[in-house]
């Protein structure tokens, strides 16, 4: 119902101002995105009367693009190979080191020569973006939020926050800013739990020279106990739903009260 939300928004949006409601697939990470999954979302927004315009660009098929960006980041030394565990930095952030949770920038301070031989040493790493640098390189970090106006970004709040791995995949926060930019997007409508991440994605945006689209929040769709209604919580699926009866017409209709109830929060 989470997602079947922040869709059923995002489409009646660009449906109501005559704009084109786009579809793309952020299928990067291969060990959990399958072709199955792919194909089960399309079903569920096709049941729910949901259509989009043009072509799913699909985030597969532009590897080289992220690639290349990842370069020209690199290249500017906005990024640093972190060679922490995930174990490590969960230790590092339990300490009493005082301020938010996000990494503490163990790796960051790291001489070339330290970074070259534990490279060589085969080690994974991650390829982390220099908040601190590109702070400096860039004064204006603002965006627009529906319903609220101008927002003075705040890039530092996620910290420097993972862009790609050794073998050069990006991370979410890269690819969805390459994306919007390339599918020319001016409306982005997505959840409020991804509030803290649009502004190192302005950041970013303001680094490679991108375009900033205008950005809408929406309240997440909670159950009794405020737990919000998606897959990786342990929410019923569209699928079981439908597989249970349940119409597109029902499930539109909870969608449309959702939407009324969080007009008044």
């Amino acid at each position: 119902m989470g997602h079947a939300y922040s869709a059923w928004l995002g489409w009646q949006r660009a449906r109501i101002s005559g704009g084109r409601f786009l579809l793309r697939v952020e299928d990067i990470d291969g060990s959990r995105c399958r072709p199955e999954f792919t194909q089960s979302i399309l079903e569920d927004l096709r049941w729910l009367g949901l259509d989009w315009d043009g072509d799913i660009r699909v985030q597969s098929d532009y590897l080289p693009e992220y690639r290349s960006a990842l370069r020209e980041l690199a290249s500017r030394g906005f990024l640093y190979p972190c060679f922490c565990s995930r174990t490590e930095i969960a230790r590092a952030l339990a300490a009493p080191h005082g301020g938010e949770q996000k990494y503490p920038g163990t790796c960051r301070h790291l001489t070339s020569a330290e970074r070259a031989a534990r490279a060589a040493a085969g080690g994974n790493y991650a390829l982390r973006l220099n908040v601190e640098l590109a702070l400096d390189a860039v004064k204006d970090f603002g965006f627009y939020e529906e319903d609220i106006g101008y927002i003075d970004g705040r890039p530092e709040t996620l910290g420097d926050v993972v862009l790609g791995r050794r073998d050069s995949m990006a991370s979410y926060h890269l690819c969805v800013v390459h994306d919007d930019a390339a599918q020319k997007i001016s409306h982005v409508t997505r959840g409020r739990d991804l509030f803290d991440a649009t502004h190192t994605h302005v950041l970013l945006q303001r680094l490679l020279g991108l375009p900033t689209p205008t950005y809408a929040h929406h309240p997440l769709i909670t159950d009794a106990d405020g737990r919000r209604l998606a897959k990786r919580d342990g929410a019923a699926t569209l699928r079981g739903m439908r597989a249970a009866g349940i119409s597109a017409a029902s499930i539109l209709a909870q969608l449309r009260i959702a939407d009324r109830e969080n007009a008044t929060l």
